[in-house]
């Protein structure tokens, strides 16, 4: 039987797939990763597996999470996401998105790469932790304190130094597998 992180489900395949293909391996792609970081957002409060389970149907209803289109959403645009129970539907993750899609899109025309931005708080590469268990591992650390002001002074929302660090994590800036899990190895030897 394969050794997974603690926090995995296993009699949950949508988590156990997650964890197994997805979570730590490390993202480049800008837009893929603000994605990521809208749904760690949205999971506030919320378990893990709710936007799991909502993915899909969160992608359709905001557009495929392209930036350019959700920061020109129109108030026509907050309503049907409100009425769409297949989504988190709270107004102020909606608002939020909506804003850091606007924030998001400012950076770009400054010029800063939101990718390379993000991952220059790990000095490009990830961060390789070795943690013994689930109960030793950090819930915030100093880069995800640091990113987490960045972002906030850049205007995004719902990016407290928790939620960054589950989103480092999700995307590889940090390598969080557990030493024993089976991941921990071939997710450390993805790292550029």
């Amino acid at each position: 039987m394969l050794q997974r992180c603690g926090w995995v489900n296993i009699d949950d395949p949508i988590y156990a797939e997650y964890h197994d293909t997805e979570w730590g391996v490390p993202e480049y792609d800008s837009r893929a990763l603000w994605e990521k970081l809208m749904l760690d957002g949205f999971q506030a409060g919320l378990a893990w597996i709710t936007i799991l389970r909502k993915r899909e149907t969160m992608r359709a209803a905001f557009d495929g999470f392209q930036p350019e289109i959700i920061a020109r959403y129109t108030d026509a645009d907050r309503e049907r996401l409100l009425a769409d129970p297949g989504i988190i539907r709270s107004k102020s993750k909606i608002e939020a998105a909506i804003g850091n899609a606007q924030a998001w899109l400012d950076m770009r025309e400054r010029g800063i790469d939101f990718s390379d931005h993000l991952w220059s708080f790990v000095g490009g590469a990830p961060i390789q932790n070795a943690w013994p268990s689930l109960k030793d591992t950090p819930t915030k650390t100093a880069e995800s304190e640091a990113l987490s002001k960045d972002l906030k002074k850049r205007g995004f929302k719902f990016v407290g130094p928790v939620i960054v660090y589950a989103f480092m994590q999700a995307v590889g800036m940090v390598n969080d597998h557990e030493p024993r899990c089976h991941r921990h190895e071939p997710v450390k030897r993805l790292a550029r």
